[in-house]
């Protein structure tokens, strides 16, 4: 799952939360952990802060679930500079979203993607994520990569789209995992073959989403369902404003975070947090 990252009134970092919400997390079934992901709000840390994160982030978890570090952007060499400069040495891979802004043609996701793989110590994980990015990596480009590209390890796929999935499904390679970004869809991706996934919601409710995962991949989609029925509003609370105002709502009235956001993200609306409120209330 995706972690936030939790700040103090004066929008530093608050380790101190975060290390509950690690051990919160894992004590509830959460089998890995993804620290800098954008849940993580990393467009507004500097690399001090991130630096600090991934270190404490390894001694906190104490190899108790593996850890993959979230290292992307829209400039290619300092992506390619990041990977080689961060410490990677406890972590399993390395989550890479495309580049956003500047949409890059197929062509450019593939040449941006192999040179990246080709400087980093660890697997690369690719996370296509369109409704932020502004360019969707369309299913033979994810193919072409996973077939020519040493080091890249599997997709974390956000598109919202099943049918997408299901392409790339049907051609991997045996070895290229495919996970799913869109909480709400994992159920009826699970089905179609997943892996599993990389989630929001598991930061708020480790277990419950964590037992309905696994019922999915052990094709127990009865159990699944009833596990992931409750949760439908919450994934539609998660994403109705922005991700991570929606999930640090949740954990604020879970009482393991101050609601502080880092502009441009604010606080969820009041009209929202308040059906935060009534559905943990309920």
């Amino acid at each position: 799952m995706a972690i936030v990252t939790p700040f103090k009134s004066d929008e530093s970092v608050d380790f101190g939360a975060l290390g509950k919400l690690i051990d919160f997390i894992i004590g509830n079934g959460a089998e890995y952990i993804v620290t800098l992901g954008t849940t993580g709000e990393t467009p507004t840390l500097d690399k001090q802060e991130k630096l600090d994160i991934i270190n404490f982030t390894y001694d906190q978890i104490n190899e108790r679930v593996p850890v993959v570090v979230g290292i992307g952007g829209n400039n290619t060499k300092e992506v390619i500079a990041d990977v080689k400069s961060y410490p990677l040495d406890k972590a399993v891979a390395v989550l890479s979203a495309c580049p956003y802004y500047n949409k890059p043609s197929q062509e450019g996701l593939f040449q941006h993607y192999k040179a990246i793989a080709k400087a980093s110590p660890r697997p690369i994980i690719l996370y296509n994520v369109p409704g932020r990015t502004g360019r969707n990596m369309e299913a033979s480009t994810t193919l072409r990569l996973a077939n020519e590209v040493a080091n890249i390890a599997g997709i974390k796929e956000a598109g919202n789209n099943i049918s997408l999935c299901i392409q790339i499904l049907k051609e991997r390679p045996a070895a290229f995992l495919v996970v799913s970004g869109d909480d709400d869809l994992v159920l009826p991706e699970l089905a179609c073959g997943l892996d599993g996934v990389i989630s929001v919601a598991a930061n708020c409710f480790p277990k419950e989403f964590s037992d309905m995962v696994r019922a999915g991949l052990n094709h127990d989609f009865a159990t699944a369902k009833k596990l992931n029925d409750p949760l439908l509003e919450v994934y539609n609370l998660l994403f109705t404003e922005n991700n991570p105002a929606g999930v640090k709502a949740f954990l604020t009235e879970l009482g393991f975070i101050k609601n502080i956001l880092r502009l441009p993200i604010t606080p969820l609306s009041e009209p929202i947090y308040q059906k935060v409120k009534a559905y943990l209330n309920k």
